[in-house]
């Protein structure tokens, strides 16, 4: 797959400058369909799930509770529509300790390390304890998102939401990414997952982008269910 950078993006990245960012963000924007329609999907979406989703969110809360404690949620800063952070709520699958743990194993392992700053994730993950594997493999520990996508932050269907330190990798993509809300399922997810590179991810996301559409999300949702039953790509 090969994908230009936005129009008036520099070969440097977002990074040069402010106005160049604003002006391909709304280059971006402009490409994007009617976003009243994909509100009104992702609302839509959210209310036939609830009714399925809400015993289950119990029930792995009280999960989390009998074998790892409080706090069961966390919350961590991610960039939004227009560059707005906003914080993005999981299902809490590391020790609470994790910031530290994660610094202890890259400073013992230097190809730890190298794996950490290439992907972002790490395949033998020390953070994460034993209900947390089986949270991450199943995709349950991205159901209390479905608040945000009911608050706006987020879509239903979009880019992968990504921490602040991570916009850096998408250099010149970084507009478009920023022109949509970030998605609790997207191309990426339903396109190999853990299984792809970090540059594959960011042709993903700013593929759907350029060519979203109504159909495309409904499509989207259909190919989740099926990769979230057979936990593919999923770590």
């Amino acid at each position: 797959m090969t994908i230009q950078p936005s129009d008036r993006t520099d070969s440097a990245g977002f990074a040069g400058s402010g106005f160049g960012v604003l002006i391909a963000e709304r280059a971006a924007v402009a490409r994007a369909p009617n976003p009243v329609s994909k509100i009104l999907l992702d609302k839509a979406l959210v209310l036939l799930a609830l009714p399925i989703l809400l015993p289950l969110v119990l029930l792995v809360a009280l999960l989390l509770l009998i074998t790892d404690g409080s706090p069961v949620l966390y919350a961590q800063t991610r960039v939004g529509r227009h560059g707005k952070p906003f914080r993005c709520w999981k299902f809490r699958t590391m020790v609470r300790d994790a910031d530290a743990a994660l610094e202890r194993a890259l400073a013992a392992d230097p190809s730890l390390r190298l794996e950490w700053m290439a992907q972002r994730k790490l395949r033998a993950d020390p953070r994460i304890h034993p209900v947390g594997h089986f949270l991450r493999r199943s995709s349950l520990d991205e159901l209390p998102q479905l608040w945000n996508v009911l608050v706006g932050d987020m879509s239903f269907v979009g880019p992968r939401p990504v921490v602040p330190d991570e916009l850096h990798f998408y250099g010149a993509f970084a507009a478009d990414y920023m022109a949509v809300r970030p998605g609790l399922t997207g191309a990426w997810q339903v396109s190999g997952r853990s299984n792809t590179t970090y540059d594959e991810r960011v042709l993903l996301d700013v593929d759907y982008v350029r060519n979203m559409s109504f159909g495309t999300d409904l499509r989207i949702v259909a190919k989740t269910v099926k990769v979230v039953l057979a936990q593919t790509g999923a770590r």
